[in-house]
């Protein structure tokens, strides 16, 4: 039996103010706990941008995970921003 690809996602959200980056990142990881369809979900922050890593088996290119940071990142940062998402690297396993 094949088991099936997993993918390594790292995105990364820049132009987040400082003052709402710690607590920022700490909201998300939460929100992300209730999303079962993703593991080993880790949200940091860096002092200057907002770094997010999770594992899920459907996401090769990374684009449904930029959705879902961009939704979490409305949800749990009140007050909005003009920051940007990109996607880091994808790495695919088995």
């Amino acid at each position: 039996m094949n088991e099936a690809s997993k993918y390594r996602i790292i995105l990364i959200c820049t132009g987040v103010p400082p003052s709402l980056g710690e607590d920022g990142a700490a909201a998300i990881n939460e929100e992300f706990s209730r999303r079962q369809w993703h593991q080993d979900v880790r949200c940091n922050w860096d002092g200057s941008s907002l770094t997010l890593e999770a594992v899920n088996d459907y996401d090769n290119d990374g684009k449904a995970l930029i959705d879902e940071f961009s939704d979490a990142i409305s949800a749990c940062i009140a007050d909005g921003f003009a920051g940007e998402i990109k996607v880091l690297s994808v790495e695919q396993f088995r």
